[in-house]
């Protein structure tokens, strides 16, 4: 029980810091004692929110590989939004959909690591 609620704490902590990020990035850079560089906080903070996510995945499944696929998809799709969002920050026009193209691959993986630990799941139920 302890892990659990070290678990949950923690991705608590997690999610919360990376929103903050996102959402005022100038407030947490005064309060961390970072500079403000509004595109980076909130790359930063995308991370955060993934990796609380992914801390709360693996309290749900057992696989590994299976959270740490999520891990990346939450991951990748959020900095791929946080590149559109962005825009007018600078950079460039094609990063969006070029790590966007990544969490497409990332998520039909998942899909099928998923779908095979269900049906090792469900073998194992049926010779019990």
């Amino acid at each position: 029980m302890f892990v659990k609620i070290t678990m949950v704490v923690a991705a608590g902590m997690m999610l919360v810091a990376g929103v903050w990020m996102r959402i005022d990035p100038a407030g947490f850079a005064e309060w961390a004692g970072f500079p403000n560089h509004t595109h980076f906080l909130h790359d930063a903070g995308v991370f955060q929110i993934a990796f609380g996510l992914m801390m709360l995945c693996a309290l749900w499944w057992r696989d590994v590989i299976a959270v740490l696929l999520a891990g990346f998809v939450f991951a990748n799709s959020f900095h791929s939004v946080n590149h559109i969002l962005d825009r007018p920050l600078g950079g460039s026009d094609s990063a969006w959909w070029q790590i966007g193209l990544f969490s497409l691959l990332a998520a039909a993986a998942l899909a099928l690591r998923l779908r095979a630990v269900r049906g090792r799941a469900e073998l194992r139920r049926a010779r019990s």
